[in-house]
């Protein structure tokens, strides 16, 4: 069996950085298996833990009023589900179901701003790499607004 450092090494997100910063993150962090239908957190609670996806998929979603929950996108294997922790208040934007049964390793949020508080050097680094992922996701929400008025009824899913 893996150990979460092991894990960690094969993420992308983190697999790049110093052993010394992985072993610190490991120490608050937990390997995970969750069937299709979990629901890993819900919008507007609050944002105490991240995820590092190793298979599976994750439906982010959101909830609209007198339509339920609406699904904006889908995550898979190499995803960091989860960022909102980062900045205050930490309540989760959005919401996340897993959609096809995942592996991933569950990391404690409050650990993680412990970590970085104390170590700017390694702050900066995942601070950055959170603001790809937020701006991936920027990103993927642009051009899923373009195709639902560029070429509206034909949402290809």
């Amino acid at each position: 069996m893996l150990s979460v450092f092991d894990l960690l090494v094969m993420h992308p997100f983190v697999a790049d950085l110093p052993a010394g910063w992985l072993h610190r993150i490991a120490l608050h962090a937990r390997p995970v298996h969750h069937v299709s239908g979990f629901r890993l957190f819900r919008e507007d609670t609050p944002a105490d833990r991240l995820w590092l996806v190793h298979s599976g998929d994750v439906a982010i979603d959101m909830c609209v009023p007198g339509r339920g929950d609406i699904v904006v996108e889908h995550l898979g294997a190499g995803s960091v589900v989860g960022w909102s922790w980062l900045l205050p208040p930490h309540r989760y934007r959005f919401g996340a179901k897993v959609a096809d049964d995942i592996r991933a390793v569950e990391v404690d949020a409050a650990h993680v701003r412990s970590l970085i508080a104390e170590d700017a050097e390694l702050g900066r680094e995942l601070e950055s790499r959170l603001l790809a992922v937020v701006a991936d996701r920027l990103l993927a929400a642009r051009n899923r607004l373009v195709e639902l008025y560029v070429f509206p009824g034909d949402h290809g899913h």
